[in-house]
């Protein structure tokens, strides 16, 4: 049986203790001779008693000529101080190393901003943050005694240092637990149920993992030696600070009390956006408002550092052109100016609806590189007010950051990560969020012809549901139909593999789950997909304390339904749908219990004489 030792604080109240007789028999109490108290006391011998001297209350004896040496009594235990002795002892040991446990850490070899536990991180990089996104890290609460990892910012040093303590914090309550034989009561079981066949592998895969990094976590914080002066350390970019130009800073567009685009919104370094906005324009004029032309987010310098003379040039990276009814296409080439042109049928082409702008710097604040990409599209009356969307994403120089969707496990709302697997090869994964796995995403006008290509990614933990209308005439070809219509609900280029963990690595094939493609085979018939249905089971992984989202089984699955040729009519509207579900198949954790000790006695043979 599962043994767990609770610690209980008792206090116990004795009453006076009677009077004790000496070795000469006579009794010491207190009131015929009271006893000297305090540091200054002396021991007390057993001699006889004499009178008192006059005023005095306690008992004299003659001074011996060389008085031996005292040896003090130990002082009594009092039950207080008892207590902690008696429950001192090993306590369990902590099921996940807080010191190794990072929840922000969301790049692979790359440091995240305000992440002071990223062990990527160096001296030079915490010098530029300004707070703790995460401040403590703590193990099991139910524990006695459990450790907890403090981080912080010194932002009062030159430069800015990051500080971590690690200590030790007692609980408090009469009910934690001070040992446990059972430690597997403390974890999720995983899915996989071990059995004789597999118990040595997984014997291998499990034996002494941990939900941590390679490398330890940064414990010292003592920054490179810096030899500048105070007006050179100053001379960089720091977390949060808007990024300088040569007239003003970075504006990047943003809502701000309504929906409508504000274009005084200062772009902050280390700090990634993504927004999106709507304008009400005349599309006559399009053509002079500033915000729908490439100029207005290129014809400027960046300063490299604030308040220097070296500037940084915004180069243009690709551009991709939107037609009236949302298909897109990539140009060639990105040497090109296009600016707004209206033209007489009441189209305005070149319109600037997405701009996405890359900023690379380096650990010391400095900006290398920027560049931008656009969206440039055709719009008219009925499209107004025009939609348009703005990022800025900021890389350190010589890292190719790879988004992770959660360190170890899946965030909420974070994108599933899929990739393909060639044959004698690792996942081939798209660093695109849009390239991964995504489903149809609904539009306003609801035709699915004209929103063929428009997806959305997969949000681990939302539930998704998404469709458009398909009109169909009896001249349709079904097969023809049939392949449009499944192309529109899976797109173009739909992936193979699902990540089992947030941070699963391409190179592991073993943490990536394929999916299963569900699909009717019926031959002879007019069968036109319907539905899309994704379903997602995933189950909590590792400590209770800190469980991790880890995806074990994905399906798509393709719902036909049968139109005969005869139906159809002179036109036909069908709804077509795409959904995306997740199911939580968790196995909670039980208690177990071992077998009950037997007793082994054995009596003497004459035990029951003379009865028997």
């Amino acid at each position: 049986m599962a043994a767990v030792t609770l610690r209980l604080g008792i206090l116990l109240l004795l009453p006076p203790l009677p009077a004790v007789k000496g070795v000469s028999g006579q009794s010491r109490a207190a009131s015929a001779t009271p006893q000297p108290s305090g540091p200054t006391a002396a021991s007390v011998r057993d001699t006889p008693v004499r009178p008192a001297a006059p005023g005095l209350g306690v008992s004299s004896s003659p001074a011996p000529e060389s008085p031996p040496p005292e040896t003090p009594a130990p002082p009594a235990a009092s039950p207080a101080a008892a207590a902690p002795e008696a429950r001192a002892g090993p306590g369990p040991a902590p099921v996940t190393d807080v010191a190794t446990l990072c929840v922000c850490d969301l790049s692979v070899a790359q440091c995240d901003v305000n992440c002071c536990c990223d062990p990527d991180c160096s001296a030079a990089d915490f010098s530029l943050f300004t707070t703790c996104s995460v401040h403590i890290v703590t193990g099991d609460s139910q524990l006695c005694s459990q450790e907890a990892a403090i981080y912080s910012m010194d932002v009062a040093a030159h430069p800015p240092e990051r500080i971590f303590k690690l200590v030790d914090q007692n609980n408090p309550s009469i009910f934690c637990i001070h040992a446990t034989n059972y430690k597997q009561a403390l974890s999720f079981i995983p899915p996989e149920m071990p059995t004789s066949q597999n118990f040595d592998s997984l014997l291998k895969q499990f034996e002494g993992v941990t939900f941590s990094a390679e490398s330890d976590v940064l414990l010292n914080t003592e920054s490179d030696a810096q030899n500048s002066s105070d007006a050179n350390e100053t001379a960089r970019y720091e977390y949060g600070v808007p990024v300088q130009t040569a007239d003003a800073f970075l504006r990047l567009p943003a809502p701000l009390v309504s929906s409508q685009c504000s274009d005084a919104n200062p772009a902050g370094f280390l700090v990634n956006q993504a927004v999106k906005c709507s304008r009400m324009i005349n599309v006559g004029n399009c053509n002079t408002i500033q915000a729908l032309s490439m100029l207005f987010y290129t014809n400027f310098s960046i300063l490299a550092v604030p308040k220097s003379s070296q500037m940084v040039n915004v180069t243009v990276q690709t551009i991709t052109i939107q037609s009236l009814s949302g298909t897109r296409s990539l140009l060639n080439s990105s040497d090109v100016l296009l600016l707004p042109m209206y033209l007489d049928n009441q189209v305005c082409i070149n319109v600037v609806l997405g701009v996405s702008y890359s900023i690379t710097y380096t650990d010391a604040g400095e900006i290398t590189a920027a560049a931008v990409s656009f969206v440039l599209g055709t719009i008219n009356n009925t499209m107004l007010p025009i939609q348009q969307s703005f990022e800025i994403t900021f890389t350190q120089l010589n890292t190719k950051p790879v988004p992770l969707s959660g360190n170890p496990g899946y965030g909420i709302g974070l994108p599933l990560r899929a990739g393909f697997r060639p044959p004698g090869f690792g996942i081939i994964q798209s660093s695109n969020t849009y390239g991964q796995l995504t489903i149809l995403q609904s539009s306003s006008n609801q035709d699915c012809l004209a929103g063929e290509g428009v997806r959305t990614p997969v949000l681990f933990g939302y539930n998704t549901i998404s469709g458009c209308k398909l009109r169909i005439t009896a001249s349709t070809e079904c097969q023809l139909l049939a392949n449009i219509i499944l192309n529109v609900l899976k797109g173009q280029n739909f992936p193979e593999y699902v990540a089992s963990f947030g941070n699963s690595q391409a190179q592991d094939v073993l943490d990536w789950v394929p999916i299963t493609l569900i699909q009717s085979s019926e031959q002879g018939l007019c069968q036109i997909p319907v539905s899309f249905e994704i379903e997602v089971k995933w189950s909590k992984y590792g400590s209770l304390v800190n469980p991790q989202a880890k995806i074990v089984n994905v399906s798509a699955t393709v719902i036909t339904t049968l139109l005969a040729q005869t139906n159809f009519g002179s036109e036909r509207t069908i709804q077509i749908a795409s959904s995306v579900t997740f199911i939580d198949v968790s196995t909670p954790a039980e208690p177990g219990y071992k077998a009950q000790p037997t007793i082994d006695a054995k009596l003497p043979f004459d035990f029951f004489f003379p009865f028997v």
